[in-house]
């Protein structure tokens, strides 16, 4: 029954992120809090195993949104060796800063954060776009910056690094390319230091390996990757404004259940 419930909630998450172009992130994070609360996981953990297994999740969907990307030879792989070298510092420092937290502080900084983005995406705030490339030590510091904040709540950049590469001047699909592959090294840096960090800690369940729990893990990546291309599709043929201010309202519920 549990598995099943990871099932649905992979393919609810890839859904979610192929109609409305953002992380399953926001959207795994969330719903395995309130999973793990339902199976009685002690509640100075259940959070950062939620992050943990969401960024675990996301290696499998980076590496299949990647593929699609590339297919379209849109990544810019020069512009992404130099900003993962600082998404990598990030996303450690990000997983080291959200372990040291209580969980429930944990909980309402992600709370705070998707009623952040759900503002975002009902008002549609948009930076000036096409300024000046900078250089790499900047494009270093944005990736430190970027991966921070995505390993700290268990999601893929996108709602970060999107806006900060089309401020840089890329194409809207090199945008967005290049941020699926960004979130390649968030996930693997970020999901490696939640195993190793959560090493040891006696209130963690079983079938764990530091906060990432293999059961949730196992569900969501056998439905997300292939519920994901389905959104994508959709996505197409709705109207998007309308299905953005949706998932904005969504948010907006979720972050603050989280927050109180």
């Amino acid at each position: 029954m549990t598995i099943l419930l990871y099932l649905l909630l992979g393919a609810s998450a890839g859904l979610t992120a192929g109609l409305f172009g953002v992380g399953g992130g926001l959207i795994i994070v969330p719903a395995l809090i309130y999973s793990f609360k339902l199976q009685g996981f002690a509640p100075e953990v259940l959070t950062h195993m939620a992050v943990g297994t969401s960024l675990a999740a996301m290696i499998v969907t980076s590496l299949s949104s990647i593929k699609a990307h590339q297919e379209e030879h849109a990544v810019q792989w020069k512009l992404f060796s130099i900003v993962s070298a600082g998404i990598l510092v990030g996303a450690f420092l990000g997983a080291y800063t959200a372990v040291n937290l209580s969980g429930h502080f944990l909980q309402t900084l992600f709370g705070i954060f998707a009623i952040g983005v759900s503002a975002k995406m009902w008002f549609g705030f948009k930076v000036r776009e096409g300024g000046r490339f900078p250089g790499k030590p900047l494009l270093v510091i944005a990736g430190v910056v970027i991966g921070g904040i995505s390993s700290m709540f268990g999601i893929g950049g996108g709602t970060l690094s999107v806006p900060f590469l089309r401020r840089i001047g890329l194409t809207m699909q090199k945008a967005v390319a290049t941020s699926a592959a960004c979130g390649l090294p968030i996930a693997v840096m970020g999901s490696v230091s939640n195993m190793i960090l959560g090493m040891g800690n006696q209130q963690l369940p079983d079938m764990t390996t530091g906060y990432v729990y293999w059961p949730a893990f196992i569900g969501i990546v056998v439905t997300s990757v292939f519920l994901a291309r389905l959104g994508a599709r959709l996505a197409h043929n709705l109207p998007a404004d309308k299905l953005q201010k949706l998932f904005a309202i969504l948010l907006v519920v979720v972050g603050v259940q989280l927050v109180i």
